[in-house]
């Protein structure tokens, strides 16, 4: 093996010092600073001297991102300190008895200042750092035990090899959301579908299912990203005295943050961020499924303590689901002004974001057969936003045995589709629906394209 002389060594600095710069103006602040044709030409010269020697190969080089070939195992991972759950507060009346409580445990007459951050829709992980290096990653898992993920993770671009600055302490651990854009969540089900491979019913579900590949370099084409909520250090006479300060300092070492969180005072302003980014959550370009209140004091965190499984000095308010279970009653057929005909579940009513819903698209007949959707089947159904709600899985093990197949109304001749503006349940009922006059404009005996049908 011919050994780097140390000019090699010094231009390979060069080139991961240079690269990680340009992920992180990239990846975290969505600032490029160089066009893609530049950084391919730096990321492939730091590729070709890292094959060429070997031994100059550092833990944090940027070119491990693209993920190793070999396969991974998941290793079990004791987390340092537990990874525990939140308590939910499903009402703004269970916010002001959470914020009740922790005034009168603090024995506090004053509003107490709460950190407001999205509670992103992903998976929950721990990074550690030993002298500023990403060493492990771990899932959450039951909150003691997790698995050791940190092949996968070191293919997300905005998760730091290396953490940025002079302030790097010895040993930290790193807490964060792992998420899948929406955006990128669609590309890859679009992706999946032209495959022939089996969809993600939603982005959760995609970016759990991307991190638990056994194969990096599978990972390495998932668009997941990372949003870092909370620090730990080992020497805790290091941490700032709020959690606001200890966000901006991972935001310092490299971390993106949520640029949506804020601070508030009291319950009233909690309240009030609540329902600002319930106003704006469908317009974000990632899942969000509540927002989480934490005592900004880490002093007055330590006075409050934990639970067996929760600390009491945050919670989670929930936003509507957007998802829920429901049953499939009937299919009826729906043409629109173009002629085309949309399948639409009529549904037992259930209340999924915000509002009840009866029905839900199911877009075409090539979707119930990708769905395997039959009358009768219980399914999720989804609603985000003002989007139509839309059947996305079906539980199969809860498939009653006279459920019924799907069958496409038969066309009947003389009549147009296209002209109908009617939902119809039975297709010769829209044809019988239609005016002589609509009929007459199709010669005697022919049919509307076969695009009307399908």
């Amino acid at each position: 093996m011919t050994k780097a002389s140390p000019d090699v060594i010094s231009r390979a600095g060069e080139l991961r010092d240079t690269i990680t710069e340009h992920n992180y103006q990239y990846y975290v602040l969505d600032d490029p600073r160089v066009p893609d044709a530049e950084y391919d030409r730096l990321f492939r010269e730091l590729q070709d001297l890292e094959a060429q020697y070997p031994d100059i190969v550092t833990p944090d080089t940027p070119t491990r991102r693209v993920g190793a070939s070999v396969e991974t195992t998941f290793e079990e991972v004791v987390h340092r300190i537990p990874m525990l759950s939140l308590d939910n507060a499903f009402s703004d009346e269970e916010l002001r008895d959470f914020d009740r409580r922790v005034k009168d445990r603090l024995k506090a007459s004053d509003d107490i200042e709460y950190v407001c951050e999205p509670k992103l829709d992903g998976l929950a992980v721990s990074l550690h750092y030993e002298s500023g290096v990403l060493t492990r990653a771990a899932t959450r898992g039951d909150g003691y035990t997790g698995e050791d993920i940190t092949a996968n993770i070191r293919t997300i671009p905005s998760v730091p090899l290396r953490l940025r600055g002079d302030n790097v302490p010895e040993l930290v651990e790193v807490r964060g959301e792992v998420y899948m854009p929406r955006e990128g969540f669609e590309a890859l089900n679009r992706r999946l579908a032209d495959k022939g491979e089996k969809a993600f019913v939603n982005p959760r579900n995609a970016a759990a299912g991307s991190l638990r590949q056994k194969k990096p370099t599978v990972t390495a084409r998932r668009p997941l990203e990372l949003c870092a909520y909370s620090v730990a250090l080992e020497d805790e006479s290091r941490l700032p005295a709020t959690h606001w300060e200890g966000l901006q300092q991972v935001s310092a070492w490299g971390f993106r943050i949520n640029p949506e969180m804020r601070r508030a005072t009291g319950a009233k302003d909690c309240l009030q961020a609540y329902n600002e980014l319930m106003d704006k959550r469908a317009s974000l370009p990632y899942e969000i499924d509540g927002i989480v209140f934490k005592v900004n004091s880490l002093a007055l965190q330590q006075q409050l303590g934990f639970v067996s499984r929760a600390p009491r000095w945050a919670i989670a308010q929930k936003f509507p689901a957007q998802e829920e279970l429901t049953v499939i009653e009937d299919v009826e057929f729906q043409v629109g002004r173009t002629g085309a005909i949309t399948p639409v579940a009529r549904l037992k009513p259930v209340f999924v974001g915000g509002v009840t819903v009866s029905n839900a698209t199911l877009h075409n007949m090539d979707e119930i057969q990708r769905l395997g959707v039959r009358i009768g089947d219980t399914v999720f159904v989804r609603r985000a936003g003002d989007v139509i709600p839309q059947v996305v899985k079906v539980v199969a093990e809860r498939r009653p045995d006279n459920a019924r197949e799907v069958q496409l109304p038969t066309p009947a001749p003389y009549a147009s589709p296209i002209l109908c503006r009617s939902r119809v349940k039975w297709w010769p009922a829209v044809l019988a629906g239609c005016s002589a006059r609509h009929s007459a404009r199709r010669p005697s005996g022919t049919m509307p394209p076969a695009r009307h049908w399908t």
